[in-house]
């Protein structure tokens, strides 16, 4: 139970990632508010079957990544219900285009960004606020290590993963002054709807420098922000954790 007495926020939660995020602070005792594009009921569903399974409150909450207005009133409503938050998990990411940058548009590169970039920024710039005002917190943004190493035919993921790890390491400075924390995970290929999507060519391609050869599985990518996210790291911050199964 190492997220005992702890709130976080965890963004694009309903899938993937997120989800094992969600199901994985739920084990170790967090209250959740859990985030999502759309209100479903399925979405709606599983937070009730999640709380009631581990006896901790998941609470969902709404809005477009793509939306600036939708994020500050997210912000809002979760700032009624609650203004001491422990942990933000920042878990929001999509791959529009994988072609070569010469034939990427313009315009999908600025899509891409205001997903996996700007629309998580904006979101931790309203959260930190609670933070600050608690001097406590840890942040844990997910990255990628095509963010790092670069990929074949993906600038626009590349290029916003590798500003969620800048951002990163600026932000450690800002906020280590009001004992916030900020790391981040970069995790390798996974297998998730997004993993799923990569040619065959190129999972081949990325198989060959992993050590093992394998995708990873969502739970192991929680298990790395669960740790960051707890008092286990307390004395880390501005660090970028790769999981990739031993890519070389």
């Amino acid at each position: 139970m190492l997220l005992k007495g702890k709130t976080a926020i965890v963004t694009g939660s309903n899938r993937g990632i997120g989800k094992a995020i969600l199901i994985k602070f739920a084990q170790n005792g967090a209250d959740i508010f859990a985030h999502a594009r759309k209100k479903t009921d399925d979405f709606e569903n599983e937070c009730g079957s999640i709380s009631e399974k581990y006896g901790v409150k998941v609470i969902p909450f709404y809005f477009e990544a793509s939306d600036s207005e939708e994020i500050k009133e997210a912000a809002k409503s979760i700032s009624k219900i609650k203004k001491d938050i422990d942990i933000l998990v920042n878990n929001i990411g999509t791959v529009n285009s994988i072609r070569l940058f010469q034939m990427t548009k313009m315009q999908e590169i600025k899509d891409e960004f205001e997903i996996n970039f700007f629309a998580q920024i904006e979101f931790t710039q309203y959260i930190s606020r609670f933070m600050i005002r608690n001097k406590k917190g840890s942040i844990v943004n997910i990255s990628s290590v095509a963010g790092i190493d670069g990929n074949t035919g993906v600038l626009p993921y590349v290029s916003s993963k590798a500003a969620m790890i800048g951002a990163t390491k600026r932000l450690a400075i800002e906020l280590g002054s009001s004992n916030i924390r900020v790391n981040s995970v970069a995790p390798g290929l996974t297998d998730t709807d997004m993993g799923n999507q990569m040619k065959e060519e190129l999972e081949k391609e990325v198989y060959d420098r992993l050590i093992f050869k394998r995708k990873a599985r969502p739970e192991e990518i929680a298990d790395a922000v669960l740790f960051l996210a707890s008092d286990m790291s307390a004395f880390i911050t501005g660090q970028v954790l790769r999981v990739d199964g031993g890519m070389s």
